[in-house]
This record gives structure tokens, sequence and C-alpha cells, in this order.
């Protein structure tokens, strides 16, 4: 592990996510920049993937970028990527039990597709939306670049535990401008962490399981953003579906064990 490649990348994630996003957060400082433009939150979202691109191209020339690229579409094993596929609707159809045994009733799952934020995009455009900005957009970094260099050094708990500071400290300004963040005591910030802390289990998980597909990471990241922020008519399900990642989290741990999180070896760098 190079801790320098490691320190560029930190760096420039931040820096390009924080650039795109500073019309949103610099007025919480009083600081006007105008305009927002639509979707870009989203943008912003890129800043990972991009730092991952730039800071291969920088130190590990055009071989580290057929090899970061073959990543990005690697289905096999299937398994895997069925997973990806298929464990958010898991955790979110879970969630619908939870509410009925607790509250009564189950949560309306045909407004699965739908987001208030972004009511004109549909199902597919709202998937499409969150696969690209938030699954490949994040993943292709954190997991991507960020974790394999890591995991050279230490096991993958600790290597995961050490992402996380990165990755929730790479939210900070989302907390000034965007809904449900805004509203968090410092209760709430720390069982977000957690969550985050529970949430990158789950990701070594997948990519080492996997082998290092970066498909399977960003379409359950993708997924879970979907299922985890649709507009069921209950205030509850993002609970519920957070304690149920938490808990797979937890899972993980204690069947896999700490060194690799998953069944193979802990995948390395390229």
């Amino acid at each position: 592990m190079k801790i320098r490649d490691l320190i560029v990348f930190f760096l420039l994630a931040y820096a390009i996510s924080w650039l795109i996003w500073s019309p949103m957060w610099l007025p919480y400082f009083g600081v006007n920049i105008k305009p927002v433009l639509p979707y870009q939150h989203g943008f912003g979202g890129l800043g990972p993937m991009l730092s991952a691109f730039i800071t291969t191209a920088i130190f590990y020339k055009k071989a580290g970028l057929q090899a970061l690229w073959r990543r990005l579409f690697q289905w096999r094993p299937l398994l895997w990527t069925l997973l990806a596929l298929l464990l958010p609707f898991a955790f979110s159809l879970l969630g619908g039990f939870i509410a009925r045994i607790t509250e009564g009733s189950f949560p309306d799952f045909s407004a699965l597709g739908s987001n208030s934020e972004f009511p004109e995009l549909g199902i597919s455009g709202l998937v499409t939306y969150n696969l690209f900005f938030f699954g490949y957009g994040e993943e292709v970094g954190w997991r991507g670049f960020a974790l394999p260099r890591l995991q050279e050094k230490y096991p993958a708990l600790v290597a995961t535990l050490i992402l996380s500071v990165f990755w929730a400290g790479w939210h900070l300004p989302i907390f000034t401008y965007r809904p449900g963040y805004t509203a968090m005591d410092m209760a709430g910030v720390i069982g977000w962490f957690f969550s985050i802390v529970a949430g990158a289990v789950v990701f070594t998980w997948l990519f080492n399981g996997s082998r290092g597909s970066l498909l399977a990471c960003a379409v359950f990241h993708g997924l879970i953003d979907v299922v985890f922020l649709a507009d069921y008519g209950n205030d509850n399900m993002m609970q519920y579906i957070g304690m149920l990642v938490t808990l797979w989290g937890i899972a993980v741990l204690l069947i896999w064990g700490w060194k690799n999180l998953a069944s193979g070896e802990r995948v390395k760098s390229f």
C-alpha cells in the first residue's frame, strides 16, 4: 500500500464533490452562488469515481486504467451480482413485515419506484439516476480504488473501518442542505455513522465475495438508495431498512470473520 496514492485519491474525491456541491452548502455560511443546477447533488456524487480514474491514470497509467475499467462490468460470479440485485428489495419487503407487526399495516409498496424529490423520473429513471451517480459514482472510488489498497496492509474489517471514516467525512457538506441530514441531532448523527460502518461492512463483503466486482457494488448501492428513499407512506420504513442493513453487516462479521468478511480472499489492488 502506498499512502501517497490514497492521500491523492481522498483529497481529489473530496475536492471534486465539495466543489460541485458548493452552490448548495456555501449559503449555510452566508455565501450565495447561483444558479443551482438540476441534479447538481447527483453530479457531486461522481467525485470518488472521477478521483479514482485520475489517480489511477497518474500512478498506474494505462494498465491500471484497463484493470479498473474491467471491474466496472465484471458480472461473474453471477451469484454475487444477483445478490446485489435482490437484497435491497428483500430488505424493503422485510421492513414492510416489521411495519405490519409493529404498526398493524403494510406500507404502500406500489410507491417503491417513486420519490418526492424526483417525481418526474419514474422507476427506470430513478434506478438509472442512483445507479450512475451514487452506485458507480461512489463505488468506483471507495471500493474500486481505496478498499483494495487498504486491504493490502490491513485485514478486511480494519480496512473497512478506516474507509468508513473517510466515506462519512465526504458527506459533511450534505448536513448543511440535504433534507433529513439537516434535521439530525447529535444522537442522529452518531446513529448515521454507525449505519455507514455497517453498510461499509456489507460493501466489503460484496466486493471481496464477488472477487472485486464494481458492478455488484454499484447495483447494490443504487438500489438500496431507491428502496431507502421511496415514498412508502410510512416514515419509519427508512429506519426499518437501515436496521436490517445493520443486522446484515453484523451477520457478515459473525459468519465470515473479520480478516476477509467474505468466503474468499480479500481483494487487493491491481
